[in-house]
């Protein structure tokens, strides 16, 4: 377990996740949390630039949705075999040095993009998105595991609503301007500039002072220790034995089943819409996206409230708003009606990411903490996948962008009924304990 930060911070009073206040307290008392936001502000702004500009190559380049599939899969694939290895090393060695080694490599990589000048250069495009994609996969696990190190028990919500937040705001920010720099400046711009956004992103982590670990380090006596297969094992287990860690581990894979959506706005975008081809369209509705998921988190702990039963009672309903919101986006008539109806959808999947990762940020202990959190991105971006597989070529089969929408958004409700009738076992369970004590 990680010792009790020792750098200067002001002790917080009561902070609610469900009051606006309580985010700007948060920034002006924890220093060290600060540092690790601005960081992600700035990579998460690049990251987005970077989306926007490879969608319009690929539109450019072939006309395909199927190509921004494609893409998009090679995002998916590296966490899904890479995540279980990315926690062992987040459980073993800094994650200060683990998140700064992969932003300066991607500096490089980001910049390889610039390669791409023809449709022949495609390949290119998938073999880098899967070299960024396996370096964010030990990043990110090392991130959201750094997290309760840095705050208070106290803080998590409040650290987790303003993280999402932040990705949120990034996300609708950075894809409209992704899609301004990409109409005017061109792609390569986009893309020069997300290079240096994680630069940036790495001076801002070098600064960053962690406590100090009394946790020991445990003897390597067997190949499978020095290899980490003994640990992963040991994860596992963990998993296994704790039910309600591994239930709240499955909610981000629930949404992942409909992960194809995220194609869809492109196409919506650029297609149905009669977009430029350009990003514009593209970017307003991942503009809208990103707003809805700023709000979302925020909106639900206001309104029924931050306890551990609250945060399961909203994670079963957003499932059911974003099934309803992404039925009323598929029969859109123009894009006003699906920018707001993106932005209702994504107010729910915005409380099943931050919600379940704050759940997991209080239930798990630091030990566990980065392969629980590699092993949950691992199953996510497996579902995604195939997923967004099956989009693309439902799209290139000939199946109508709306069609496709409308049973996505019909997958949404699987999850929602399977969660609620395990939150509300476990409600009779823990009532009927109570009974007897």
């Amino acid at each position: 377990m990680n010792a009790p930060d020792q750098s200067p911070r002001k002790k917080t009073s009561h902070l609610s996740a469900g009051q606006y206040r309580s985010y700007f307290k948060l920034l002006s008392t924890n220093h060290q949390f600060r540092r690790l936001w601005l960081a992600g502000v700035i990579s998460q702004l690049g990251i987005w630039l970077n989306y926007i500009g490879i969608f319009v190559l690929l539109t450019h380049l072939t006309g395909s949705g199927r190509a921004v599939s494609w893409f998009l899969l090679a995002k998916f694939i590296p966490t899904s075999f890479l995540g279980p290895a990315a926690g062992v090393l987040a459980d073993r060695i800094s994650r200060k040095k683990i998140m700064i080694t992969c932003d300066l490599i991607r500096v490089v990589i980001v910049l390889c993009f610039l390669l791409v000048k023809r449709e022949e250069h495609v390949w290119i495009i998938y073999l880098l998105a899967i070299l960024q994609e396996s370096l964010w996969t030990f990043s990110d696990p090392a991130r959201r595991a750094l997290l309760p190190n840095l705050c208070r028990h106290e803080e998590l919500n409040v650290a987790n609503g303003l993280s999402g937040a932040t990705w949120s705001i990034m996300l609708a920010f950075g894809a409209a301007l992704g899609g301004f720099i990409s109409s005017i400046f061109g792609w390569q711009t986009a893309i020069i500039l997300d290079a240096l956004t994680f630069l940036a992103s790495a001076f801002m982590l070098m600064r960053l002072r962690l406590p100090e670990h009394d946790r020991k380090e445990k003897k390597k006596t067997h190949w499978a220790d020095y290899l980490g297969f003994n640990d992963l094992k040991e994860g596992f287990k963990y998993i296994k034995t704790h039910g309600q860690v591994a239930m709240v581990l499955l909610v981000k894979s629930g949404w992942a089943l409909s992960g194809g959506i995220l194609v869809m706005l492109t196409v919506f975008g650029e297609q149905v819409f009669g977009g430029s081809g350009q990003g514009g369209y593209s970017g307003i509705l991942y503009s809208f996206r990103g707003i809805g998921a700023a709000v979302g988190p925020i909106l639900a702990w206001r309104f029924l409230g931050e306890t551990h039963s609250a945060m399961f009672r909203s994670i079963g309903l957003s499932f059911f708003a974003a099934s309803a919101s992404y039925l009323l986006f598929s029969q859109a008539p123009n894009i006003g009606w699906a920018v707001l109806f993106v932005f209702c959808g994504h107010l729910g999947g915005s409380v099943q990411w931050v919600f379940s990762t704050t759940l997991l940020q209080q239930m798990v202990p630091d030990q566990f903490r980065g392969r629980v959190f590699a092993v949950e991105m691992a199953l996510l971006t497996f579902i995604l996948s195939i997923s967004t597989y099956f989009t693309g070529l439902a799209l290139d089969n000939g199946m109508h962008p709306r069609q496709v929408v409308l049973r996505l958004a019909l997958l949404f409700l699987v999850p929602g009924i399977l969660w609620t009738i395990y939150r509300l076992r476990e409600e009779r369970r823990l009532r009927r304990c109570s009974g007897r004590m």
